[in-house]
C-alpha cells in the first residue's frame, strides 16, 4: 500500500536553507548560532534548550519574517513543486512539520498549495511597531520529541481507512534528529540528504535519499518498501 498522509520538514528539506541560521545571518551572527542549529539536528544537544536563546539573539522583526519568507520560496529544493503536484493529484494529504518559524513558511505552503491548517511551525509574536516581541514557548515543535507529538495528534485526528501494517500510513521526510522523532509516534521516516547528508538520519531513518532532487522521495510514497 501507499502512504495516505505525507509530513515535510522545511528546512533543508523543502527549502535549500535553514531559516534561523538566514536570520541569524542577517544581524552578524550566522556562525555562531549555526554551530548551535547543527548541533540540535545532530542530536548533540536539546533543541529546547538553544531555541529560545537562538531567538532571543536575533529578535527577527516583522520585516525579517517577510524576507526569510520570500528567501525559502527562492532557494525551493529542486524537485518540490513537482512531488507536491504528484501527491496532490493522487489526492495525498500533506502536512508540513517544521520546528521552523511559522509566519515564514506559511507562504511557500501556499505557493505548494497547503492549506494553513496543515502547517504546523511555531509562531512569533510582534509588538504594534513590528518588533519581535516573543515566540510561541509552549509549541512542541521547540522542543525535542515535538514532531512526535503533532504526528501522534494526526494520527487520532485522521485514523487510517483501511488497515496498515506497521506505520505504512503516514510517512515523516526530512534531514534531522527532530524528523527522526516521528517513528515514536508510529510514523516511517525517510531520510532527505540531498541539502544536508546526516549520518545519524542516514542510519536510523526507514528509507533515506541522498539524491538533490526530491523527487527521489517518490517511489517510496506510492509504493510502501516493506523492512
Amino acid at each position: 500500500m501507499s502512504f495516505e498522509i505525507i509530513c515535510f520538514d522545511c528546512d533543508s528539506t523543502l527549502s535549500k536553507i535553514e531559516g534561523i541560521d538566514e536570520l541569524a545571518r542577517r544581524v552578524g551572527l550566522g556562525e555562531q548560532l549555526a554551530k548551535l542549529t547543527d548541533a540540535a539536528m545532530n542530536g548533540e544537544v536539546a533543541l529546547e534548550d538553544i531555541y529560545g536563546k537562538r531567538l532571543d539573539l536575533i529578535k527577527p522583526n516583522r520585516d525579517a519574517m517577510l524576507w526569510l519568507a520570500d528567501f525559502y520560496i527562492s532557494e525551493l529544493v529542486d524537485g518540490v513543486q513537482d512531488v507536491f503536484a504528484q501527491l496532490q493529484q493522487h489526492d495525498k494529504t500533506i502536512h508540513i512539520i517544521s520546528g521552523g518559524l511559522l509566519p515564514a513558511i506559511l507562504p511557500l505552503a501556499k505557493l505548494l498549495n497547503v492549506p494553513a491548517e496543515n502547517v504546523h511551525a511555531v509562531d512569533v509574536y510582534f509588538a504594534e511597531n513590528g518588533d519581535y516581541a516573543g515566540y510561541e514557548t509552549n509549541s512542541p515543535l521547540a522542543r525535542n520529541g515535538g514532531k512526535a507529538e503533532v504526528v501522534s495528534a494526526l494520527l487520532k485526528a485522521h485514523p487510517p481507512r483501511r488497515p496498515s501494517k506497521g506505520g505504512e500510513f503516514l510517512v515523516m521526510i526530512g534531514d534531522g534528529k527532530t524528523d527522526l522523532e516521528a517513528k515514536q509516534a508510529g510514523a516511517k521516516v525517510i531520510g532527505f540528504g540531498g541539502v544536508v547528508n546526516r549520518k545519524l538520519v542516514r542510519e536510523n531513518a526507514d528509507f533515506f535519499v541522498s539524491d538533490e532532487n526530491l523527487t527521489a522521495i517518490l517511489p517510496f510514497l506510492f509504493e510502501c518498501v516493506s523492512e
